[in-house]
């Protein structure tokens, strides 16, 4: 189980949220500014919070009660920010490659993520929506422990959205690994998570 409980007080409100979820896809959605991100940069040890406790089953993570800190680069816990942090000098084979654990599943995002045709090309020579689906197969071929998204389908149309879906759905079920999903579409949302929860001025609402 992944279990999470944070305080951190804000510039506008103090954000504090508690959940607990297996390895499921856990969907988050609230309006701009309610700390749906500050929730991820939190859970990844980007920022500390004022009172924390993270567990990964029998791992603690951070517990501000036993003075427990694991830096980033130690929760092994997958981050797939929203302006997809690609290094430019790396071509997209590389940039997926990077910290890969697992060839075969580098192999079956390739060909899950339709990126078989660009993987000689550089950054500054392919879409945001392609940069996004690179991105989005960097984070999962380091295999982590806890998969955490921003809004990760953002920049792709409608139509290859929706053929992703259920490909990433499946992949994410063997994988086997908690997932927190921030999302602001509704269909989505319904679709790839197992559970929602909303989040409003640092509260979860429903």
């Amino acid at each position: 189980m992944f279990f999470v409980d944070l305080k951190k007080e804000l510039e506008l409100f103090q954000l504090e949220v508690k959940f607990e979820i297996g390895n499921e896809i856990l969907g988050i959605q609230g309006p701009s500014g309610s700390g749906k991100t500050t929730i991820l940069n939190l859970i990844s040890g980007l920022i500390k919070g004022d009172s924390t406790e993270i567990t990964i089953d029998d791992l603690i993570l951070e517990s501000t009660d036993k003075c427990i800190y694991l830096p980033t680069r130690e929760r092994n816990i997958g981050y797939m920010f929203q302006n997809y942090a690609l290094f430019p000098h790396y071509n997209v084979m590389d940039n997926i490659k990077f910290g890969m654990k697992d060839k075969d599943l580098y192999l079956e995002l390739i060909k899950m993520l339709q990126l078989e045709k660009l993987l000689k090309r550089y950054p500054s020579e392919i879409s945001g929506g392609e940069k996004q689906r690179v991105a989005l197969a960097r984070t999962l071929v380091t295999t982590p422990k806890v998969l955490l998204m921003d809004e990760p389908f953002s920049a792709l149309d409608l139509d290859l959205r929706r053929d992703l879906y259920k490909n990433f759905r499946q992949l994410i079920k063997t994988l086997n690994i908690p997932v927190i999903l921030i999302t602001h579409d509704n269909e989505e949302a319904s679709i790839l998570a197992d559970k929602i929860i909303h989040i409003n001025k640092g509260k979860i609402t429903a």
